[in-house]
């Protein structure tokens, strides 16, 4: 990935505009998931071939105006802190307000590269309004519209410049990252696992600090372990606390190989432990979902089956993916987690001979074709695993405009039948033969 920017400014500015503009534009490109709410503070958009992550700052502020400096305060110091490129957003119709100005201020102090945006600047007559801004005290302003995407361009051009190398994917030892929410348990996890106290421990949320690689080599199995921390100071309140924890999450996401994701039993699997759930089944990421704390749910009330299912439901269409129960605190199955890890990481860089996967697809192809369009029959000629970090496949035919999502679906079914994808997202693309 090409790092992280964060969108910031003061209310109303267009902020979400110009994030779902950028993010679209790619969900144009790569297939949307079906049935899964997106996230609507994070998001990923590509500019002449470099990736990067966009978080939408604006979404996280709420409360009446008085908490409102209070609160834009904190998102902009916190992406300030994780982000590696600013959009600085301020409006040309409403002109420069004293909220900008605390907000540049704070910027300033940063050593982030900041690009400072007029927003709105539809018609030249608003354009020439943009001068005022420049007692922020920035060389170049850029004029954009968020609504119709003018100016877009040469911002984006001058912003990929700044961001980091793209790592490279090849990377000798397999990386897991351990996710979840604030106070799941991730220390006492990787505690438990290297078996000494390399973190401190404690109940509040946000102790830990930064995200810590360790390397370990344990029963054959060597790889790098990512600890997402939480938070950096304790004096954080909760809203931070969510919104550290998705950033954080989202840069171990994206330079890991598989997510361990480690859930609290005791609060379940909620809104938050989804979405990174589908930020890591985003980034096409192994996973395994780790269901801690185990001993404190009461067991005549609820079976771990019945908490897998319901768990099951909420990850749907994504399934096939391994849930294991365990305890950090009395190390019940830590390492059944990292096995299955290994295993997923396996899999998700195995790759399947062209002749044997048509061997094997097309007689299904063939007893079971896509359903007729406007009377019009797709005939699917041959398939490939596309040469990627992680499993694609491209399905080669006549009409693939006529393929739709259920069949699609009943396709990575058959592939998950037949070959072990346990685990790992699998992307699937119809092209013209």
């Amino acid at each position: 990935m090409g790092g992280i920017v964060a969108i910031v400014g003061r209310p109303n500015v267009g902020k979400s505009t110009f994030f779902n503009r950028l993010i679209q534009k790619r969900e144009a490109i790569v297939d949307a998931v079906s049935g899964v709410t997106r996230d609507r503070h994070y998001g990923q958009s590509d500019w002449n071939g470099i990736d990067f992550s966009i978080i939408d700052t604006g979404g996280y502020v709420e409360g009446s105006d008085d908490i409102f400096q209070k609160e834009i305060d904190k998102q902009v110091n916190l992406a300030i802190e994780e982000a590696d490129a600013i959009v600085f957003m301020v409006d040309v119709a409403e002109g420069l307000t004293g909220m900008d100005q605390t907000i540049g201020s704070l910027l300033r102090r940063s050593q982030k590269p900041v690009f400072l945006t007029a927003n709105k600047g539809d018609n030249s007559k608003l354009s020439e309004n943009k001068a005022e801004f420049y007692a922020l005290g920035y060389d170049t302003i850029y004029t954009v519209s968020a609504i119709n995407g003018s100016g877009t361009g040469e911002l984006l051009d001058d912003l990929v410049k700044v961001l980091p190398e793209q790592s490279d994917p090849e990377q000798s030892l397999p990386r897991f990252a351990v996710v979840g929410r604030p106070n799941a348990g991730k220390s006492s996890f990787i505690n438990a696992l290297i078996g000494k106290e390399r973190y401190i421990v404690t109940d509040i949320a946000g102790t830990t600090r930064d995200s810590i690689d360790t390397q370990y080599n344990r029963f054959g199995f060597e790889f790098n372990l990512v600890d997402t921390a939480g938070i950096r100071k304790k004096s954080k309140v909760k809203e931070d606390i969510e919104f550290y924890s998705v950033m954080r999450s989202v840069r171990a996401i994206e330079h890991c190989d598989v997510a361990l994701l480690l859930v609290d039993a005791t609060r379940g699997f909620d809104g938050q432990v989804q979405n990174i759930f589908w930020l890591t089944h985003r980034n096409n990421k192994g996973i395994v979902i780790l269901v801690n704390k185990w001993d404190l749910v009461e067991k005549q009330t609820q079976s771990s089956k019945d908490y897998e299912q319901q768990i099951r439901e909420k990850i749907a269409p994504f399934t096939d993916v391994p849930i294991v129960f365990i305890s950090t605190l009395n190390k019940q199955r830590i390492f059944k987690a990292i096995e299955l890890a290994v295993k997923v990481y396996n899999s998700r860089s195995f790759k399947i001979a062209t002749r044997k996967l048509n061997d094997k697809m097309l007689p299904i192809l063939q007893n079971q074709p896509p359903p007729s369009y406007k009377g019009k029959f797709v005939k699917i000629k041959f398939c490939t695993q596309l040469p990627t970090p992680h499993p694609q496949f491209a399905f080669f035919c006549n009409l693939p405009q006529y393929v739709k999502e259920p069949y699609k679906r009943f396709l990575e079914n058959k592939l998950r039948a037949n070959y072990d994808f346990n685990g790992v997202p699998i992307q699937l693309f119809f092209r013209k033969k």
